[in-house]
């Protein structure tokens, strides 16, 4: 027998069990969904984060209390809630020993959950208001879009001046400029005196609803207790990178009062950190992708196997009256098996395409770029492949051995 008629036969069977199949493919797609959807959402961040999707500038790196991927008082921070908060008094000594010696050095503390309110209109309470100085704009990959920077004197001086994010100038000025306007933030007053750029979003968190004031204003108006600052520090240029950052560790070193023999109790991280950390973090999303789409891949397998010798015992008097007028073995084999891999391969197909679906639709709701993971796909299909084989393989066997005499008695 040619090889299309075989499969015509096998879509024949296939269709004239329309629910069975349908339901036997279904494991097949759930499984293949599972590691696609994670495949896809995640390839469409990572890829997003290594086209410049940064929370830094260039060349810099940062030093904190608490590494990238730990937040203070949320879990697994109690390894690190001993070290001493990084104070403004060791971070303006760090900014004196690196005088000269890097580009910017920027010093940033938060708060979260504000709210700006001008003329009785209101932004939503989810501000982030962050004390910091001139070097914020650079160090962080913003842009003034008019009015000026913060400046030295600012700080100084501790003046009530703020530059505002995009999205509270659009909130609270619709039809005005802002400049020199007074808002009130956190309850307290302060004079806008610029606007930054539209930034736009990351991983589904809007980088415009922000507001930046004199980090020595900050500590009066919202308090210094319990706060620990954030440095990052700029080199002059990448070539220069690799000096800056060891001069900055150890200018952090000495403003820290750390010896010789102590270890460091600040953390570094750079963009390259947060791609590393964002690397792990999927692997092990991955993993357990993975683990998951397996134990479901491998119980729709044996649900085909069962569903096949189903076929087989239901066709047995077919297949004797087949081989009675000369099928061989080998064409009762290849027709069973053609089965197997068009059930599991049409479940595969379907998964990869609602996989696709659902890991962009995410990715989408998270504005990041959309994906088409082929390599997962071709994996995907080449697994469904080799399960429809595998779990085939002994059902077809089956058939083909049946003796044709025994196979025309049956009833």
């Amino acid at each position: 027998m040619q090889f299309r008629e075989i499969l015509t036969m096998a879509l024949a069977s296939v269709g004239a069990n329309k629910l069975r199949s349908a339901l036997t493919m279904l494991g097949i797609t759930i499984g293949v969904f599972s590691v696609i959807s994670v495949m896809t959402a995640i390839g469409a961040m990572q890829a997003s984060i290594e086209s410049g999707l940064t929370l830094f500038g260039s060349n810099i790196f940062q030093f904190a209390k608490y590494p990238v991927t730990v937040n203070a008082g949320g879990k697994g921070s109690q390894k690190y809630e001993n070290r001493r908060d990084i104070e403004y008094g060791q971070a303006q000594r760090y900014v004196e020993l690196m005088e000269g010696k890097a580009a910017e050095v920027c010093l940033k503390v938060f708060d979260f959950g504000k709210q700006a309110v001008y003329n009785g209109v209101k932004t939503t309470p989810s501000l982030t208001i962050v004390g910091t100085n001139k070097s914020f704009l650079a160090a962080n990959a913003y842009t003034l879009a008019y009015g000026r920077n913060l400046n030295d004197e600012d700080v100084a001086l501790s003046r009530r001046v703020v530059v505002i994010g995009r999205e509270i100038e659009q909130r609270l000025f619709p039809h005005e400029s802002p400049i020199n306007r007074v808002i009130k933030l956190g309850g307290h007053t302060f004079t806008v005196i610029g606007v930054m750029a539209e930034r736009g979003t990351a991983f589904g968190q809007s980088q415009d609803d922000i507001a930046a004031l004199p980090i020595t204003r900050y500590f009066e108006d919202f308090g210094s207790a319990k706060r620990t600052i954030n440095i990052a520090t700029q080199s002059f240029s990448q070539l220069d990178y690799n000096r800056t950052f060891d001069r900055g560790v150890g200018a952090m070193r000495i403003a820290r009062g750390l010896k010789a023999e102590q270890p460091n109790d600040f953390e570094i991280y750079t963009n390259d950190s947060l791609k590393s950390a964002f690397a792990s973090i999927a692997g092990v999303v991955r993993i357990g992708a993975f683990v998951v789409s397996t134990i479901a891949l491998l119980a729709a397998g044996i649900g085909i196997m069962n569903i096949m010798l189903v076929s087989v015992t239901e066709r047995t008097k077919e297949i004797g009256v087949r081989k009675s007028i000369g099928a061989r073995n080998r064409d009762i084999l290849r027709q069973f098996l053609a089965e197997a891999v068009f059930i599991s391969e049409a479940g595969g197909i379907f998964g990869i395409v609602l996989g696709v679906l659902g890991g962009d639709l995410l990715a989408l709701w998270l504005k990041v770029n959309l994906i088409f993971p082929f390599g997962w796909a071709l994996a995907g299909l080449f697994v469904c492949s080799a399960i429809g084989i595998g779990f085939g393989l002994y059902p077809a066997y089956r058939a083909a051995s049946l003796d044709p005499i025994e196979a025309l008695r049956y009833e």
